[in-house]
């Protein structure tokens, strides 16, 4: 846990395991009491509410006996109950490993190009907050995504960077050996679920993607390079809809039987909600193994968090995210940044699951990018520390 985590006494903040109680009564919050449902009554937190929704404060302070919940049943220190429902945090992993990807997703699609001077201290910078594997270009052709033209400048200016995974993205052969031989020791590829969006991503079909990307890994392998493999357009596309969860699966089946080391699902234009993920989570994880399964989601419709903790409670411990929530596809209109991995890191760290990620460094990384840029971090976490920082200056 950062430093800056610490000033805020985030550890004396309310445990997952209290916060059933902590849960105040207001005109949304009440729920009828199943054996008072015909008088009109209402029981949360410890109060008593008439149907007209208002608390009464004489039964507001008044400590209710334990039996007043007995649909509930009691619950140790890994379950949070709210309301009448509960959710267990037993089984979710004790470390997530986080791939930064805003160097490369996060810039792809920035219209303005970005100095390669700016792109290196980054990547430095976000080495420094703890990150373990941060993606840091693709060798694309600049054609398709000038932003990334200088992939080999990039690779070149941060060889000396130690202790931490750089790969880069490879749409083929071609790139892969332009990745090699500027000194990426690995490497990912991407196909898509959705046959449109293939078209227009990498102009070809599913089935020739798959063959193209069977040649990168075999060429990888001869050389001992991990492979990651990422499915776009895991739960939507934005010609065709809603993706079938068996398309998901199938490519993602794919592209782990070709040799792929780990696999990453990308929501890729932001529209999945709990209710379409965990099919599609139970798709591809009915074929390969969760613990070579990552997640990938853009935050378009706010929905990024929520996704992700179903997939920790899945089984579910690399997640993808980009900096101050940079990002968007080219290909995808409409699609809004990642998932800004300060609000993830802070996420995770009210979970108790380490990171090794300091959440002070990492936002003085994108603090760094969003000067550049001239604009605000996408992080709501950021937003809201550097608010609480600024007020406490003034006193």
């Amino acid at each position: 846990m950062s430093s800056l985590e610490e000033s805020l006494v985030l550890d004396n903040m309310p445990k997952l395991s209290v916060l059933g109680r902590l849960h105040d009564c207001n005109s949304t919050a009440c729920r009828p009491r199943v054996d008072e449902m015909e008088m009109g009554n209402c029981l949360t937190g410890g109060r008593e509410c008439s149907s007209s929704n208002s608390c009464s404060e004489e039964y507001g302070r008044r400590r209710q006996p334990r039996d007043v919940f007995p649909e509930v049943p009691q619950f140790g220190k890994h379950h949070s109950v709210i309301g009448t429902r509960w959710y267990s945090t037993r089984g979710m992993p004790r470390f997530v490993k986080i791939v930064e990807v805003g160097p490369r997703d996060g810039l792809q699609n920035e219209k303005l190009i970005i100095p390669t001077s700016v792109k290196v201290e980054l990547i430095r910078k976000l080495a420094s907050s703890g990150l373990s594997v941060i993606e840091a270009t693709s060798f694309v052709s600049p054609k398709w995504v000038p932003q990334l033209a200088d992939a080999k400048d990039v690779m070149q200016a941060i060889h000396d960077v130690h202790g931490v995974r750089l790969p880069v993205l490879t749409p083929n052969l071609k790139g892969f050996q332009a990745a090699i031989a500027a000194g990426a020791k690995e490497v990912a590829v991407f196909a898509s679920a959705s046959e449109s969006f293939s078209k227009s991503n990498i102009n070809c079909s599913i089935e020739e993607s798959l063959t193209r990307y069977r040649e990168v890994t075999a060429a990888a392998k001869e050389l001992e390079i991990p492979v990651r493999g990422y499915v776009s357009c895991a739960v939507g596309c934005p010609v065709e809809g809603p993706v079938p969860p068996e398309k998901v699966a199938y490519v993602a089946k794919e592209l782990y039987d070709m040799g792929c080391s780990e696999i990453s699902l990308a929501d890729t234009i932001g529209v999945g909600t709990i209710g379409t993920v965990i099919p599609m989570l139970e798709a591809v994880t009915s074929l390969i193994p969760a613990d070579k399964l990552a997640v990938h989601f853009h935050d378009t419709y706010g929905q990024a968090l929520p996704n992700i903790l179903v997939a920790l409670q899945m089984g579910i411990s690399v997640v993808d995210s980009s900096v101050a929530g940079l990002g968007g596809c080219p290909y995808a209109k409409g699609a809004s940044g990642n998932v800004a991995t300060e609000d993830l890191v802070y996420m995770l760290h009210g979970l108790g699951i380490k990171t090794n990620v300091d959440l002070g460094k990492l936002m003085a990384a994108g603090d760094i990018i969003c000067k550049h840029l001239g604009r605000q971090s996408g992080s709501k976490t950021v937003v809201a520390l550097s608010r609480v920082t600024a007020d406490a200056s003034k006193i």
